[in-house]
């Protein structure tokens, strides 16, 4: 996958997700099957189903993929590009620490209601199912989430050496308190379908982020 320009200026350039694996997932015939298998879940989706969605003969899909399994690897990936573009935008002309993680959040203000998948975040929902019966689904799943991971600890990083964030704010804590608060405030609403949870998960998020910047 090329890397993606998130950067504040031209000159700023932070290479975000690039570990993830780029997709061979061409043809709009293909893409139903990504909102299945992040709705039904991979253990959950049959190629019947994946079939029913693409409107494709069993012949005709493994004209592109060897296995079920590598259809729903690459269609976890494309999920994760489809998250990563919405980064892409949210953090263009952002150049302060603050502005930037305070960018991350903004991603999911309208995640529940219009999401980038339908089925919700790719990465918790994989997450959560991956296990080792998949292992090469796993560890996409373990780099994805680690180039999330180091998305922000870059942004705080560098936050730090320019004097924007408080030189004792460690990146990794950072990382994970942000990371772990809002996808338990997706996992929180969708099992109560109610909003409220990762609103308030954000409205936290946003007096966090605050916190960590040097005072004026």
């Amino acid at each position: 996958m090329p890397s993606l320009e998130v950067a504040g200026s031209p000159n700023q350039t932070d290479q975000s997700f690039s570990d993830v694996k780029s997709p061979s997932y061409q043809g709009a015939y293909h893409r139903p099957s990504v909102a299945l298998f992040n709705q039904q879940g991979y253990a959950g989706s049959s190629m019947s189903d994946v079939m029913r969605v693409t409107g494709l003969q069993k012949g005709g899909i493994y004209n592109h993929f060897r296995s079920k399994d590598e259809l729903a690897l690459e269609a976890f990936v494309f999920a994760v590009q489809r998250v990563q573009q919405l980064f892409v935008g949210a953090l263009k002309g952002k150049r302060h620490a603050v502005d930037r993680l305070m960018a991350i959040l903004s991603v999911y203000e309208r995640f529940l209601e219009d999401p980038p998948v339908q089925g919700g975040c790719p990465l918790l929902n994989t997450a959560v199912e991956s296990d080792d019966a998949h292992p090469a689904l796993r560890k996409q799943t373990q780099i994805a989430m680690d180039a999330w991971r180091s998305l922000i600890e870059r942004i705080v990083d560098k936050g730090v050496a320019r004097g924007e964030l408080q030189p004792t704010v460690d990146a990794a804590t950072v990382a994970t308190i942000l990371i772990a608060t809002i996808e338990g405030g997706i996992m929180l609403s969708k099992l109560y379908d109610d909003p409220s949870y990762l609103e308030q998960a954000l409205t936290h998020l946003r007096t966090y982020i605050q916190q960590l910047a040097t005072p004026s």
